[in-house]
């Protein structure tokens, strides 16, 4: 890992924490609000099968790290995450986003940074879909979000009662940091602003995504010009998880095919 000291505009300067794997073509991967822990197996994974670059860094307030007060929004972690392509000079970069870490990557495609050459959105949240409410994380029990979360919830439970008084709060910290950023999930604005998207963009969701459903997903890439939709079979909210093969080889092969400069895969 490393600290990376970024000057935001009206701010000062922030440190962000950010893991690296591999080297070649440059990915950025935005985990979601389980954690940097929920993208560290795939991008590992992603780095060793190809040619790639893997970037992850810790949404400031995520395990343990500091948040300044003023950075509240996905907005802002978008502006931030700019600042850390510019930071790391990065040309050709492929964005993941995961759940939140979706709507993050939704957000940098607006700002419209010529560093990135494509984004993947996988299971996002963010968007207001009519009949298709964003599921409601913070009043679910660990089990009930398990089995909103997976395809087979079984390998992925957590007993409660086996954490100790550290992992408890250490998930206190991080579902804080979650509230605070994404609040209900959703920003009413955001679906209309995402017709000015121009970067190739797919739109990735699991099948059994109990959070948001994949109806949720097809109107999130409706809503971006030249967007695809794909579904991963018994997956759910986190295929990273459920589906990794799949899932790789659909990010590789998008990022890939509207690369700059192509990479050989190992």
């Amino acid at each position: 890992m490393a600290t990376h000291t970024l000057t935001m505009p009206g701010h000062g300067q922030l440190d962000v924490t950010v893991d690296a794997y591999g080297a070649g073509h440059p990915f950025l991967l935005l985990h979601g609000g389980a954690g940097p822990q929920s993208v560290a197996g795939f991008a590992r994974t992603l780095a060793e099968r190809h040619h790639a670059r893997v970037i992850v860094p810790i949404h400031p307030g995520f395990d343990g790290t500091h948040r300044p007060q003023w950075l509240t929004t996905i907005a802002g972690l978008a502006q931030l995450y700019r600042a850390l392509l510019d930071d790391l000079d990065l040309v050709d970069v492929t964005v993941v986003g995961s759940s939140i870490g979706g709507w993050i990557a939704a957000e940098l495609a607006l700002l419209q940074s010529q560093r990135i050459s494509s984004t993947l959105l996988v299971d996002a949240v963010g968007i207001d879909v009519a009949g298709q409410p964003v599921a409601d994380i913070f009043s679910l029990t660990l089990p009930q979000l398990a089995e909103l979360s997976y395809h087979n919830p079984e390998p992925f439970r957590i007993d409660p009662a086996s954490l100790s008084d550290a992992q408890r709060a250490a998930m206190a910290a991080n579902r804080a940091a979650l509230r605070t950023y994404g609040g209900t999930m959703t920003d009413p604005t955001l679906r209309p602003r995402l017709a000015a998207i121009s970067q190739p963009t797919l739109v990735l969701w699991g099948d059994s995504d109990g959070i948001c459903t994949p109806d949720y997903g097809r109107a999130y890439a409706a809503a971006i010009p030249g967007a695809r939709f794909a579904l991963l079979p018994n997956a759910g909210h986190l295929p990273q998880f459920e589906a990794p093969e799949p899932l790789r080889k659909l990010v590789w092969d998008f990022a890939e095919s509207h690369a700059t400069h192509r990479s050989a895969a190992r």
